[in-house]
């Protein structure tokens, strides 16, 4: 598996039956609107999805899914990317959709657990051996270390990285505000280059060979072992980020083409033994805890913190560190 350089496009994964004769049709036609490192996650969910759908219904669907850095995605679905569902790693995205006018403010409401169907997390990928010894958040602000992490102003990996680092330092012993910036900015200091998302970052780590440690989701961690096998480790750091994936349909778009009843079901069935099953095979902490047990292995125990226990709420998160002229701004100033 090798990473696209692309940071941003949209792929026709061919998910259509095949008739007789050779012909191929798709009676309708789905655009998941999602980030960047859920690409084979969904390449295979829609295949799993498709068998369903037309053994229920009998309909024929292709699918359509766009990557990128998830802040990118929900400004051009609000610019005019005809997205049936959205599914994102962050609830202040999905907000943006609702302040648009594109679905109800309530959207959460609409689906189980708040409309997340599975969770992540943000762990550490170092070198083979991991010269530089990275253990914890700590180490990333140290002298020497170069560190690859997404913008937190375009990638929601970014967001949660940064505010994983900033939770850390509150829980230690004196931590407050004052020291959780000192380390946040010392982390950034390491920070050579900032990739709009999760994937353009991992590319960078991968590919360009730049960076002592990249911070990324645990599902991309995965692939990424795979693609560098026993050149990369993963570190596990001592505390983390509960990183919550919401998904939603997006009600504008499916009264204009009538796809309302495919896009609810297409994420409901995220919900399934099934689509929590596959969400689990590819390293996303699904919901189902029967589906966790079985894959338990695979997901270290970890305290993972949520935002709105340490930040109050995402708005006042979002607000107070990623808006224009906030923490980040101010810490990273190029």
């Amino acid at each position: 598996m090798r990473f696209p350089l692309q940071l941003h496009l949209i792929l026709l994964l061919g998910v259509v039956a095949a008739l007789p004769g050779g012909r191929l049709q798709a009676d309708t036609t789905l655009l998941n609107v999602s980030y960047d490192v859920t690409r084979e996650f969904y390449q295979e969910y829609n295949g799993l999805f498709a068998s369903e759908w037309a053994k229920t219904s009998g309909e024929k669907v292709l699918f359509n899914q766009s990557h990128g850095g998830s802040s990118s995605q929900v400004r051009a679905v609000i610019e005019g990317l005809a997205a049936d569902v959205v599914t994102m790693n962050g609830v202040t995205d999905v907000d943006q959709l609702a302040k648009a006018g594109l679905i109800p403010a309530d959207w959460s409401k609409r689906l189980p657990n708040g409309s997340v169907p599975y969770n992540s997390t943000i762990l550490f990928v170092v070198r083979k051996g991991n010269p530089k010894h990275i253990k914890d958040w700590p180490d990333l602000a140290r002298s020497g270390v170069s560190v690859v992490v997404p913008n937190p102003k375009t990638s929601g990996n970014g967001r949660y990285s940064y505010l994983a680092a900033w939770a850390y330092a509150l829980r230690q012993a004196g931590g407050s505000d004052a020291t959780a910036r000192t380390l946040v900015k010392g982390i950034f200091a390491n920070v050579p280059v900032l990739d709009t998302g999760g994937r353009g970052a991992a590319t960078t780590f991968a590919q360009r060979g730049i960076g002592d440690v990249l911070l990324t989701f645990e599902s991309e961690t995965a692939l990424l072992l795979r693609e560098l096998g026993p050149e990369a480790e993963v570190v596990t750091p001592s505390v983390s980020i509960l990183a919550e994936n919401p998904v939603v349909w997006v009600d504008k778009v499916v009264a204009k083409k009538g796809t309302l009843k495919l896009a609810q079901a297409y994420l409901e069935f995220l919900y399934t033994p099934a689509g929590q099953a596959l969400a689990a095979k590819h390293f996303f902490r699904p919901i189902d805890h029967s589906v966790l047990a079985k894959y338990g292995g695979q997901f270290p125990d970890l305290p993972l913190l949520s935002v709105p226990a340490v930040f109050g709420s995402w708005e006042q998160a979002q607000k107070v560190h990623f808006a224009d002229g906030g923490v980040f701004d101010q810490i990273y100033p190029r």
